[in-house]
């Protein structure tokens, strides 16, 4: 059932989020460099129900071109992890927020690039129309929640080269996977009330440089 948008949701995710715990970076991460993304909910396309955005990197970036992606990228010398994401989504989408439009934050996860990534949850609303920065983004998506809380939703695999699993997505006839995948999966957690926690969730293999 797709969630209404409207201000009750607003404050039903926001309080869903307050009673999420973050966990807290091991030590061992303390070399990585950090990063944060968006999980910007907006009205979904067709106006009925909730969605994030979701991008595809544009082909000619350097690094993980043409992948999906949250709106995220490293955070600036003594920027925090919020003011990096909503720099991020001004930079990728035209999407200015403050402060007061996030509404949580979830665990980081560590990649095999060597980022910690940090997501940010915040409330985009529809005051600004989206504008993609054709030099970072390909194209932007609105996915309705209830397509990440299907039951068939995510799925994971092993792989012979690690022993932890991989998280796939299944976005329509494709597969999203680590970190994207990981993150939303335990945002989906996050709504239905669960702490789940996904920085064991394996990235394939084409993912690791």
């Amino acid at each position: 059932m797709a969630r209404i948008f409207d201000d009750a949701t607003r404050r039903n995710i926001a309080e869903l989020c307050a009673a999420f715990t973050r966990l807290a970076p091991a030590d061992a991460v303390a070399t990585l460099k950090h990063a944060a993304v968006a999980i910007a909910l907006t009205e979904a396309d067709d106006g009925n129900g909730t969605a994030f955005l979701l991008t595809r990197r544009s082909a000619s970036l350097r690094s993980h071109s043409a992948q999906w992606a949250l709106p995220g990228g490293r955070c600036d010398a003594g920027e925090t992890q919020v003011e990096a994401a909503l720099r991020e989504l001004h930079e990728e989408l035209g999407l200015a927020l403050d402060a007061g439009d996030v509404l949580g934050m979830l665990d980081d996860y560590p990649t095999r690039s060597g980022y910690l990534i940090t997501p940010v949850v915040v409330w985009a609303g529809t005051r600004a129309a989206i504008t993609p920065n054709p030099d970072e983004v390909a194209s932007v998506h609105r996915i309705g929640l209830d397509a990440i809380e299907t039951d068939d939703a995510f799925s994971f695999v092993s792989i012979p080269e690690s022993t932890r699993r991989v998280i796939r997505f299944r976005l329509g006839g494709q597969q999203i996977h680590a970190p994207t995948a990981a993150l939303i999966y335990q945002f989906r957690e996050v709504l239905a009330g669960r702490t789940t926690r996904v920085a064991d969730l394996e990235q394939p293999v084409f993912a690791w440089k």
